[in-house]
């Protein structure tokens, strides 16, 4: 047997079940192998595409996922999703083959490429090595949640592998000493209007952290990318940070301590370190520990794991104890109910001459969509409205690929989380600008089958850049003519509708109603009279 052959058959064995990629001649055996081994492959269009698919897959399971790419330009074309992933410490694996040959028009230098986005790398060395070295990367992987550039260079793939090799799982990391949570404990005691905020991190954490939240009478809340965790909690404000609806961010600001478990508390949970009100206290859980206070001063950290250190810190704290004044009151129980959603927020439609308000646009399909859902959301002006205008029924009900901050994700990551989730209804939510930039793989999901409703806000625009730089200076770089986006969709094989007023959208209800057959594509023409409320927070600190 071959390197590459083992090499496939190896980590399909260690747990692989979904791989992507675009094969081309490097990666074509490795990929086959893969697939012999019992794990699942999805063809992309573009090797970027690719990357995100996985990402979002691994996310929405739990599971390493992988993607496969030809050397050199395979591995370059995939970059952005890759630096996504690494970003978002998603267990991700890139079985990328690689010329290691300095003259080769496919050389580069792949270990450089993937430190620079802050990826671990890992070389299948040798026939004698290969077999461990990918055990290593798939314990990497898995264990310490690193997005793994595994490197396979061409003349080793081609190198016989001993028969009696076997694979040899890399040892389980061992039991880490119990945190020490006396001071944060202490911190607790005291709070008399005490907020966790769990972020990526605490995203198995769950139950652990409303048992916490009962014992020191706390409300809680998620970062964006956590969005769903606390959901069916009478005392969960949902998002913190610039999506937060004005109660959320009023209710955070009043909070004399806040703690963030698994969730870095930067610019954007935080709105610059506006939601943390003068004498607030700021404690910070992390398994990281050169995570904590990286990016704001704490006043206590602790380094563990968020479940673990909830689960020690309830227990310190002696279970559940009345809830403190203040916080869990029934006051503040009766605002949470009456005014915590976006949807409950008056505003003035912007809508007529042709186009619908985002708001009246996402509230009606929120009504439409069934609650088994699974949301993805690109970038751009639009990305506030479907993030908190569409319910999800918990945190696999959300995947927000925006580590980054890249257009042009949302679409792929849809389908990395629709195949996750099959359960669910996968609704991509996009800009015009990142659709029509990804809109290659409307290919993979008219060709998977996948019953999926693809929104797209289209103002004609890079909205983001259009509300930015609207100081009377020339845009033209940034708007475009109109452009037919439904007519896209179907010469994908989509079904497809203009939305121009929430009349339109009994198509949508049409189509739920039927068999579900083909994909289905809504061009919503919106109207953006100005920047959305997120969009303007953001820009505070630009």
């Amino acid at each position: 047997m071959l390197v590459a052959h083992a090499a496939g058959l190896a980590l399909a064995g260690l747990g692989v079940r979904q791989a992507f990629g675009v094969v081309g001649s490097g990666n074509f055996h490795v990929t086959n192998a893969l697939v012999e081994g019992g794990a699942r492959f999805v063809a992309a269009r573009h090797e970027g595409g690719a990357a995100t698919m996985a990402d979002a897959y691994a996310r929405m399971s739990g599971e390493v996922a992988a993607v496969t790419v030809h050397q050199g330009c395979g591995l370059t074309n995939a970059l952005t999703g890759l630096t996504e992933a690494a970003k978002s410490r998603t267990p991700l694996l890139v079985l990328a083959a690689e010329a290691t040959v300095p003259r080769s028009n496919f050389h580069v230098d792949q270990p450089a490429l993937a430190a620079a986005v802050g990826a671990a790398s890992v070389r299948v060395a040798s026939a004698e090595t290969a077999l461990d070295d990918v055990a290593r990367a798939y314990a990497l992987a898995r264990h310490e949640r690193r997005t793994v550039v595994v490197n396979l260079p061409l003349d080793v793939q081609g190198l016989p592998v001993d028969d009696g090799a076997r694979v040899r799982p890399a040892a389980a990391t061992s039991t880490p000493p119990p945190p020490d949570v006396a001071e944060l404990a202490a911190l607790l005691t005291a709070a008399r209007r005490p907020v966790l905020i769990a972020g990526r991190g605490a995203r198995h954490a769950r139950a652990e952290l409303l048992a916490l939240a009962d014992a020191c009478g706390a409300l809680v809340a998620t970062s964006a990318v956590a969005r769903g965790l606390f959901h069916g909690s009478p005392w969960s404000l949902d998002v913190s940070g610039g999506f937060a609806s004005p109660l959320a961010a009023s209710l955070i600001t009043e909070a004399d301590v806040i703690v963030g478990f698994g969730c870095a508390l930067n610019m954007w949970t935080m709105r610059h370190g506006r939601l943390i009100g003068a004498g607030a206290r700021v404690a910070q859980v992390d398994v990281d520990a050169d995570a904590i206070g990286r990016h704001r001063p704490v006043d206590v950290g602790v380094a563990g794991d968020s479940a673990a250190v909830a689960s020690a810190l309830t227990v310190a704290l002696g279970g559940r104890r009345d809830a403190p004044a203040g916080y869990r009151s029934d006051d503040v129980r009766t605002r949470l109910d009456a005014g915590l959603r976006w949807r409950d927020v008056a505003y003035d439609d912007w809508g007529g001459g042709g186009r619908i308000d985002p708001r009246t646009l996402t509230i009606a399909l929120d009504d439409l969509l069934p609650a088994e859902r699974v949301v993805a959301v690109d970038s751009g002006n639009f990305m506030g409205y479907p993030s908190m205008f569409l319910s999800v029924p918990d945190e696999f009900g959300f995947c927000f690929t925006q580590a980054y901050q890249s257009i042009g994700l949302g679409l792929a990551t849809a389908v990395g989380a629709a195949l996750a989730r099959p359960d669910r209804l996968p609704v991509a939510a996009l800009g015009d600008g990142g659709a029509l930039m990804a809109a290659a793989e409307f290919d993979t999901v008219r060709r998977l089958g996948l019953p999926m409703v693809v929104v797209v806000y289209n103002d004609d625009a890079y909205g983001a850049e259009v509300h930015h730089f609207a100081g009377g200076e020339p845009l033209d770089t940034v708007t475009f003519p109109d452009t037919d986006i439904a007519a896209v969709g179907t010469g994908y094989g989509f079904d497809a509708v203009t939305v121009r007023s929430a009349a339109d959208l009994g198509a949508v209800r049409s189509w739920l109603d039927g068999d579900r057959g083909r994909p289905l594509l809504v061009d919503a023409k919106v109207a953006a009279p100005q920047g959305s409320w997120w969009l303007e927070e953001a820009f505070r600190g630009h």
